[in-house]
Order: C-alpha cells, then sequence, then structure tokens
C-alpha cells in the first residue's frame, strides 16, 4: 500500500537528531528513551506524515558507503526547488554533491550525507 517508515541506525544520537531535525527540518512525534537496550527511538515526520524511526544503540558498526554495497543505497527526499534546498544546506554546513539531471525523467537533484554518511538525495518534484 505504501511504505511504513524507514528506520536509521545512528552512532551519535544528539549530532544525529540535531541534523534530522535542524538541518533537514523533519518533525519530531516522538521521543523515547529504552532503558533496557540503552537505546533512544525518535519517530521523525515530514509535516505530519510519519517517515523515519532514529535509533541509537551502544558501539553500532559503521555503514559501508563506498564503493556501494548491497541494501539500501541513500534516502530520497521530495523538493520544490533542489537549488534553493542545496543553498540552504550548504549554508548549515553540509558538503553537497553539485546539481544534476535525471537523464529519464529531466528533473534535477543532488546528493549529501547525513552524520554516519549515509547518502541523501534531494529530488526536485
Amino acid at each position: 500500500m505504501k511504505i511504513h517508515h524507514i528506520a536509521i541506525i545512528c552512532s551519535d544520537y544528539e549530532v544525529s537528531k540535531k541534523f534530522y531535525t535542524e538541518v533537514i527540518g523533519l518533525n519530531i512525534i516522538r521521543e523515547v528513551y529504552r532503558e533496557e537496550r540503552q537505546s533512544y527511538k525518535l519517530d521523525l515526520a515530514i509535516g505530519d506524515h510519519y517517515v523515519i524511526e532514529l535509533f541509537s544503540f551502544p558501539n553500532p558498526p559503521e555503514r559501508p558507503s563506498r564503493p556501494e554495497s548491497c541494501g539500501l543505497r541513500h534516502l530520497a527526499f521530495s523538493v520544490d526547488n533542489v537549488g534553493a534546498k542545496r543553498d540552504e544546506l550548504i549554508a548549515k554546513g553540509l558538503t553537497c554533491e553539485d546539481i544534476r539531471i535525471d537523464e529519464y525523467t529531466g528533473k534535477k537533484f543532488f546528493f549529501t550525507q547525513d552524520p554516519d554518511k549515509l547518502p541523501l538525495e534531494f529530488y526536485e518534484m
């Protein structure tokens, strides 16, 4: 029917929480600390649409990013204006790749990374 949410495990909870809420602009639905797992769980939304579950766990292994490995390749967010979003993220200190054009749709897009090097794509609708 649709994707319910995407789960992300981060290495530094406070850094990733700030990144996804203050830099990317997702809204917090709920935040809980699970003592038995020494783990935070942060539910995040675009507007009021639940999209990401951000977890912290003690000592998670690093994510292989390059060369690309099997599994989830990247997350893509829809935006109205790719150029404006790229400028906004650069102003917030992110390194962003150049804007490219999708050869099949003609739409603009670019990539950046979250604090754990998970590739994030911003795609113009």
